[in-house]
């Protein structure tokens, strides 16, 4: 496995196994990896003849500072956990390298980007799109490994490929849970062992969710999380919709649509934590 840091010294190594035909998978993380990462690299290590890792904290999806300054920065570990995976290159680059001067770029991704983490998270998703996009540029993949838990974020990397009309596959991997339910997540080790027990409410309040919605409405079910969520001492609730899992919009009954999703974000003390459940899926 190699450690690059320049994207000239990437395109250089890549293009020699695009030259021998070689498929090349991306899984763009910003470190801190876990096994929900793993996941992702193991899927498109099968898949693809390279694969590349990128590990880089962004600053620009950040809307909070010292969110971002706080943000858990393990690249030693997670380099020796890409290797035993087999991963063929790690991209871990500085901010200058992605950044060489201010990336003025305004995407929009109406109404995708408007609602949920977008409403609550301002400029988030337009710096997810410019660093996603840079990564892809840098490195041509093939196709690029995205984890479900992040469900927003999927549908607008998806929608930006279309926009940007970019040749490459995006895939969609499902949430990996610890074996107590909790949603995997880098954030988890900024978690109290008592706000990391409290946690696990999340988890088992969607899954409990899923049995009462059968007999209930959307709008029952939506409030039963909610209420059983600010029960909670030491919860902050932002949202909680129950969503069209391709517009990500706000529904009401559960027949508005064949992809139901439920979406939640929420503060455990001071640590956002964000879950999803799928009430209805077209398989």
């Amino acid at each position: 496995m190699k450690i690059i840091r320049l994207i000239s010294e990437l395109r250089a190594e890549l293009e020699q196994g695009r030259a021998l035909s070689k498929t090349i998978g991306l899984v763009p993380t910003m470190g801190a990896l876990h096994s929900g990462h793993i996941s992702l690299v193991e899927r498109a290590v099968a898949e693809n003849d390279i694969t590349v890792v990128s590990v880089f904290v962004n600053p620009t999806q950040f809307n909070d500072k010292n969110d971002l300054k706080n943000y858990p920065r393990t690249l030693d570990a997670d380099c020796a956990l890409l290797e035993s995976a087999g991963v063929d290159y790690v991209f871990a680059p500085e901010v200058e390298e992605m950044y060489p001067k201010p990336d003025t770029r305004i995407f929009s991704f109406a109404p995708l980007d408007t609602v949920m983490e977008g409403a609550c998270r301002p400029g988030h998703f337009n710096g997810v799109a410019q660093i996603v996009s840079k990564l892809f540029y840098a490195v041509e993949p093939d196709r690029a490994y995205f984890g479900e838990k992040d469900f927003q974020q999927l549908a607008i990397i998806r929608e930006m490929v279309a926009q940007l009309e970019l040749k490459l596959e995006i895939v969609g991997c499902p949430i990996v849970r610890e074996s107590d339910g909790l949603a995997l997540s880098s954030r988890n080790m900024l978690l109290t062992e008592e706000e990391r027990t409290r946690a696990l409410i999340i988890s088992r309040t969607l899954f409990e969710s899923l049995e009462f919605a059968k007999e209930n409405t959307l709008q029952a079910t939506k409030s039963f999380v909610e209420e059983k969520i600010n029960a909670v001492d030491g919860f902050k609730l932002e949202y909680f919709q129950i969503v069209n899992g391709r517009t990500l919009q706000q529904i009401d009954n559960w027949d508005d649509c064949d992809y139901v999703v439920g979406c939640i974000a929420l503060f455990c003390g001071k640590i956002r934590l964000i879950d999803n459940i799928k009430y209805k899926e077209v398989k």
